[in-house]
């Protein structure tokens, strides 16, 4: 069942639309993500979803509810991260718990959920005080606080240490196991790979592609990388000639090899090289990822 609708959304700045007709829903209990380079219209797409912006065109619901016209009922149903986050740097954690738990009609008790985000040995501590990580732990807290059905995550671990980040994944996964929604935007590829169970890859606006993250790295024209050092020259037009190799190219420093194909191609490479007697040095096969399906949809980096 979708918990989420999203129907041809527009929103438009400076005569400009910055959403272009997006639409997707995400269903009940899944982690759904949104990728997309910086000013494709991400934030924007959530912001309306979570009524704090109107949009010009299209519709969006939240358990059937809209977020603008039935606003008070969906901010006790949806939590929300925001992109850019702060608090007044000498409210303690203990004090931020109890303030946003009487924003909420029937609110989560927030002692367990302190304790379950490694938060209760830091009760007393100034918001000021805290790590990056323990900010991103108490925001995600603050998400939750009010028991929602799903929860909005905007750019969560941008800025984190790698273990702070790998950290934060378990904490959204156990989110999810809880049987909350949750709807994630992120521009770490690793992040999306690893907890997405569907991915909506936005450019200009308008959605790209929406898959799941095996579903969109098929979609790459390199699903495997086969490169390495021949032990005397190849001509490359044999490699490129070969079963569902896509390119071809070679190192003009030390004549390395790089071949985009399938897994028949390696096949073929190994053959190739045998009948040549030729030596792979360095051999390396490799799959290819969510970020070259990301730069295949796009064009661009993240």
């Amino acid at each position: 069942m979708s918990v989420i609708e999203v129907s041809d959304l527009r929103k438009v700045y400076g005569g400009r639309a910055v959403v272009d007709g997006v639409s997707f829903s995400v269903e009940e209990g899944e982690i759904f993500g949104i990728l997309g380079p910086n000013g494709a219209g991400k934030t924007t797409t959530v912001e309306c979803i979570e009524g704090l912006r109107i949009p010009d065109a299209g519709s969006v619901k939240v358990a059937g509810l809209d977020p603008n016209t039935d606003h008070d009922r969906v901010t006790q149903l949806l939590g929300a991260q925001l992109q850019e986050s702060e608090l007044q740097a000498k409210l303690t954690v203990q004090e931020a718990l109890e303030l946003y738990s009487s924003f909420y009609e029937r609110p989560a008790d927030w002692r367990p959920l302190a304790l379950r985000l490694g938060l209760t040995e830091k009760l007393g501590t100034r918001f000021g005080k805290l790590s990056g990580g323990q900010k991103q732990r108490l925001f995600i807290a603050l998400a939750l606080v009010g028991g929602p059905r799903v929860v909005v995550l905007d750019e969560l671990t941008t800025g984190l240490d790698p273990r702070a980040r790998r950290d934060t994944w378990q904490l959204i996964e156990e989110v999810r196991a809880s049987g909350v929604t949750v709807l994630l935007v992120t521009h770490f590829m690793e992040e999306a790979q690893r907890l997405c169970d569907r991915i909506a890859v936005i450019d200009q606006g308008r959605i790209a592609a929406l898959d799941t993250p095996a579903g969109l790295i098929s979609r790459s024209a390199s699903s495997t990388v086969i490169s390495f050092t021949p032990s005397r020259p190849l001509d490359l037009r044999e490699l490129a000639e070969l079963p569902a190799a896509a390119s071809v190219s070679a190192d003009d420093r030390d004549g390395r090899v790089s071949i985009n194909g399938t897994d028949e191609t390696v096949n073929a490479v190994i053959t190739l090289l045998a009948r040549h007697h030729i030596t792979a040095h360095q051999l390396r096969v490799s799959d290819a990822t969510l970020d070259d399906a990301f730069l295949d949809l796009t064009g661009a980096t993240t």
